[in-house]
């Protein structure tokens, strides 16, 4: 007989506390079952205990070595910390020493092949989807195996590639990539494993088993529509956590680990797009049964643990976070008693180390040292020249030039991509953001790197039809960036920008625009004096917005682009798009592209600089 919805919940709390539980019954107890509690006088035998551990890392986007290819150096930053797995590879061989090698399992909560120019040069330099059994191998691929991970969720910058290249990065991994709700739009069934079970060797004992369910993120859907439309469709992390954690313990899982590249409870920044949130580790956390930690990922953003409480069974499910990159690896501790022949969790605990307290693993550094030689080559080829220094460092404040480039490139490369269309005569303006704040074109000599480090992302291009009502609006949402700026008070730049948390790649100027940002008028009421060639901006006048593949699907959630007409696309990377114009103009010179007079921020009518 088909249970109720009572009865579900209760059923799935039972289970998520390894109670026996009969349909129709009410739970046994442990001194309902015992014998030595039924003998007055008699002192109950204790029952056995065990621990392990399980070591987790998240978003480390390509990083193998410590080592910026951006910069030709080693990585560093203002408080010191490292990157990569060679370091996760030494911190990981310590804990298995001081744990036990039997004690402990290792995870990853996904974006692992997409974020440096490492990763970049094996997808679409020497992809490793091309080739066949002569294919080269994915250093990230080469590095996880060596250390030995046992699975890995699939975040979302796994699909930027496309799905063969996923799959042959899949092929590669001695290792599961689990995404429980990343659904095959033929067969409605997961695409990837949902989940698997892992056994701890308990000596003269039953063995723990260890179920590992893996979870990714629903806005892969938006991100990468070009790449998963009609192909894979992906459900709700909650939502497939409740359909999968009963599975997970029917298949006799006595405890639950999800690993999942979702955030706690940051804000969707895709709005309303899809029915499901973008960060749900603690939705899924207080209302899914069965759980017994969470390995969060997707938000770059440090918790050492986070404790929730199940809303159905009222037991406590620890979360952590380790930093991107390969800058921490977060441990999870775990005890277990065996209780009429199952083990049941007791104590789940969990903390963040840090990669630089150790040294890079000499057999990773090795192991990666043709492929490492190859991307450094690569990187320092020279493109051409620049008449002056560039920095972007002041963007987020003042019109720069560096970040007028990536708009100039992309306006020259949607009017070349519509001439001879009916739309070759509309104006061209282009979309914008500080991607990265420590970019720099130097005077003299530029190499592909200087040009790849300031713009970081897989982005392509493409082009959509806009009004200026609708641009005005699109700018009125990007300055929701600045936090307001009483008329009188200092200027303090470390707490003007980046209100609610908001990241710089979701600040877009307008390319081809002149404006004022007015940041002492309540966000929504900021843009004033907006222009096109010298005129007031027509409302009714239209215009055709180049913009980045992330945002015209609706990442970031700006007004009007995802429902607005799109007439060109391109399927080659921004970055490379970049490189090629540098190329081709063999000199980079402002004169040629530095917006006249391009936006600026006022206080009152006022500017502030």
């Amino acid at each position: 007989m088909p249970l109720n919805r009572r009865d579900f919940v209760a059923r799935s709390a039972a289970v998520a506390a390894g109670t026996a539980v009969v349909a129709g019954a009410a739970p046994v107890t442990a001194e309902a079952a015992s014998p030595e509690l039924q003998h007055a006088g008699r002192k109950p035998k204790p029952n056995p205990t065990y621990s392990f551990s399980i070591l987790g890392t998240t978003d480390v986007h390509g990083n193998c070595l410590n080592w910026d290819y951006f910069n030709n150096a080693e990585y560093d930053d203002s408080v010191h910390n490292d990157v990569g797995l060679a370091k996760i590879s030494t911190l990981v061989t310590q804990l298995r020493e001081e744990i036990g090698h039997d004690r402990t399992l290792l995870i990853d909560a996904g974006d692992i092949i997409q974020g440096t120019q490492l990763s970049y040069y094996f997808a679409r330099v020497e992809p490793i989807d091309v080739g066949g059994h002569k294919a080269p191998k994915h250093p990230m691929a080469l590095a996880m195996n060596h250390i030995r991970y046992d699975a890995a969720a699939l975040g979302n910058h796994e699909f930027n590639y496309g799905i063969p290249l996923l799959r042959a990065f899949e092929k590669q991994c001695d290792f599961p990539l689990l995404a429980a709700n990343a659904i095959d739009v033929k067969t409605s069934k997961p695409a990837f494993e949902p989940y698997i079970i892992k056994r701890i060797r308990v000596p003269h004992l039953p063995d723990v088993k260890v179920g590992i369910l893996g979870l990714t993120n629903p806005g892969i859907a938006i991100w990468d529509k070009a790449n998963v439309s009609g192909r894979m469709s992906f459900n709700g992390v909650a939502e497939q956590a409740a359909i999968h954690v009963p599975r997970v313990r029917s298949a006799g899982a006595h405890v639950v680990m999800v690993t999942a590249h979702t955030g706690i409870d940051e804000a969707t920044s895709y709005g309303d797009q899809i029915p499901y949130p973008e960060d749900a580790a603690g939705e899924m956390a207080a209302d899914v049964p069965g759980i017994d930690a969470v390995l969060v990922g997707h938000t770059h953003v440090e918790v050492d643990q986070r404790l929730i409480t199940n809303t159905a069974t009222g037991k406590t499910v620890v979360l952590s976070e380790p930093l991107k990159w390969g800058m921490r690896i977060s441990r999870f501790d775990f005890e277990v008693e065996l209780v009429r022949g199952c083990w049941e969790v007791t104590s789940v605990k969990s903390s963040v180390l840090n990669s630089n307290t150790v040294a890079e693993d000499p057999a990773v550094v090795k192991l990666l040292a043709t492929e490492h030689a190859a991307v450094v080559t690569y990187v320092n080829q020279t493109i051409g020249t620049c008449t002056t220094d560039l920095s972007i460092a002041r963007a987020p404040f003042q019109n720069v030039p560096i970040v007028d480039l990536i708009g100039k490139v992309q306006a020259d490369t949607v009017k070349a991509g519509l001439a001879g269309t009916s739309y070759a005569d509309l104006p061209v303006l282009a979309q914008a953001a500080p991607f990265n704040r420590t970019a720099d074109i130097p005077a003299g000599t530029v190499r592909l790197r200087d040009a790849a480090g300031l713009y970081i992302y897989e982005n392509t291009l493409a082009a959509v039809v806009l009004t200026g009502a609708q641009l005005k609006d699109y700018l009125e949402f990007s300055a929701h960036y600045y936090n307001t700026l009483a008329v009188g008070a200092p200027i303090d730049e470390a707490t003007l920008t980046n209100a609610g948390n908001l990241p710089d790649y979701n600040y877009d100027e307008v390319y081809g625009l002149s404006y004022d940002i007015d940041v002492s008028q309540p966000a929504g009421s900021r843009i004033l004096n907006v222009s096109y060639n010298g005129a007031a901006l027509d409302p009714a006048q239209q215009f055709v917005l180049a913009i980045n593949n992330y945002r015209a699907s609706g990442g970031g959630n700006f007004p009007h682009v995802a429902t607005a007409t799109q007439i060109w696309t391109s399927s080659d990377e921004i970055r490379n798009t970049m490189i090629a114009w540098v190329k081709a103009k063999g000199e980079i010179n402002p004169a040629d592209f530095a917006a006249r007079p391009g936006w600026r921020l006022v206080r009152a009518g006022v500017p502030l600089y």
